[in-house]
């Protein structure tokens, strides 16, 4: 397993790369708000939430799919942590 953290900002920044392993994923808010994940389109009117309280969030993320993130913007920032089994 590998594990990064990430400083999410206002900016959808990709979080997991491309591969061609189908992968589980799991993330996990640090601090007190909220980020949402989706595709390099993700904003905070399309991104599936995700927050700080909560069990850290699993996906099966298909081959050859990335995974992006984006807070908004009266966050500002927020730490992601974010664990995969492959190196990506």
């Amino acid at each position: 397993m590998r594990t990064k953290s990430f400083t999410i900002t206002t900016t959808a920044q990709q979080i997991v790369a491309a591969s061609e392993d189908t992968r589980q994923v799991y993330l996990h808010v640090i601090g007190n708000g909220t980020v949402y994940i989706g595709d390099s389109t993700v904003t905070t009117a399309n991104g599936l939430l995700t927050e700080k309280h909560a069990v850290p969030l699993s996906i099966e993320l298909p081959s050859n799919q990335e995974l992006w993130a984006v807070v908004p913007g009266a966050i500002g920032t927020e730490e992601l942590r974010v664990m995969t089994a492959f190196d990506s």
